[in-house]
C-alpha cells in the first residue's frame, strides 16, 4: 500500500447542532467531543490536524487543549463548504490530501483515517476517497439512516443510497427478505479524502438532482463525472454522536476503556 506523506486532516465543527446543542464542546471523559475527535486524528500519521470551527469558543476549548483551529464564518451550508475556506486559509497546494474527519465521531479510528488518505493517493484517477464496510444485520440494510454504496471492480464508487443497494431481486420478491445477500452488500463510512483543488471547486459545482433526493451530498461528485474511490475496511467504526442517547454510549464506552488502563 501507499503511505500518503504529508497529508492533512481537516474536522469541521459547529455549534449550532439542532438535535445536540454546542455539541463540539460536550464533555467525554473530561475532555471536550471535538478535541477528542483531533487527538484521535493525530495519532493518523496526518502531518497537520486542524479543526474548522464556526464559534470562538470551539476555538478557545482547542488551544487550551493544544489543538490547532481556525474560525471560518458561521453561514456554510455544509462541512464541505467550511473546509473549502479552511483550505484556502491555510493555504494548501492543490494536490495536497485532505482527510475530512467529522467533529462527532470522538473514537475514529486513526488507521481508518490512514486508509482513506492511501485510498486518495492510490488512486491519482479519483478527486475523492472515501470507506465501507461489509453489512452484516438485515436491518442496517433496509434502514433508510444507514447509507450504502455500490463500487465497480477497482473500488470505485458507482452510486450511494439510502435504500437497500445492490436490490435484492430475488431475496425481496416477497416483501422483506429474511437475510441478507451474498456478496455483503456495503455501509458507506462518512470520512472522506479529497485533492485540496477539487474540495475548493466543489461548493462551486451545480447541486445533483439526485443530491437533493438522496440528502446526499457526494453525490455531486458522481453526478459531474468525477470518480470516487472506496476503501474497504475489515470492520464498522466506533459509533458517532448525533443525539443525548449516542453521547451517553460514547462517554460510557471511553470511562470503560479508561477503567481497563488503571
Amino acid at each position: 500500500m501507499n503511505r500518503s506523506a504529508g497529508f492533512c486532516v481537516l474536522i469541521p465543527a459547529r455549534m449550532g447542532s439542532s438535535r445536540l446543542p454546542n455539541k463540539p464542546l460536550a464533555d467525554i471523559g473530561g475532555v471536550p467531543m471535538v478535541v477528542r475527535v483531533a487527538r484521535q486524528a493525530e495519532q493518523s500519521g496526518a502531518s497537520r490536524v486542524v479543526v474548522a470551527a464556526d464559534d470562538e469558543r470551539i476555538v478557545q476549548a482547542c488551544a487550551t487543549h493544544g489543538v490547532a483551529a481556525l474560525l471560518t464564518r458561521t453561514d456554510h451550508a455544509s462541512g464541505s463548504d467550511r473546509l473549502a475556506e479552511a483550505c484556502e486559509l491555510l493555504s494548501l497546494s492543490d494536490e495536497a490530501v485532505v482527510v475530512n474527519v467529522q467533529g462527532d465521531e470522538p473514537l475514529i479510528d486513526p488507521q481508518l483515517i490512514r486508509a482513506v488518505a492511501d485510498e486518495l493517493e492510490r488512486r491519482p484517477d479519483c478527486v475523492m476517497s472515501t470507506a465501507a464496510h461489509a453489512i452484516d444485520r438485515l436491518a442496517d440494510f433496509i434502514n433508510p439512516n444507514v447509507v450504502k454504496v455500490v463500487t465497480d471492480r477497482h473500488g470505485t464508487a458507482l452510486y450511494f443510497s439510502r435504500a437497500p443497494i445492490a436490490w435484492w431481486r430475488d431475496g425481496m420478491a416477497g416483501g422483506t427478505p429474511s437475510d441478507l445477500p451474498t456478496p455483503a452488500p456495503l455501509r458507506h463510512i462518512g470520512l472522506y479524502g479529497y485533492r485540496a483543488g477539487f474540495l475548493r471547486r466543489f461548493p462551486t459545482m451545480e447541486a445533483a438532482p439526485m443530491e437533493r433526493t438522496e440528502a446526499l451530498e457526494q453525490l455531486r461528485t458522481l453526478w459531474h463525472g468525477e470518480r470516487i474511490s472506496v476503501h474497504l475496511a475489515a470492520h464498522a467504526p466506533g459509533p458517532g454522536v448525533d443525539t443525548t442517547e449516542d453521547l451517553e454510549q460514547v462517554r460510557a464506552l471511553v470511562a470503560g476503556r479508561s477503567r481497563l488502563l488503571l
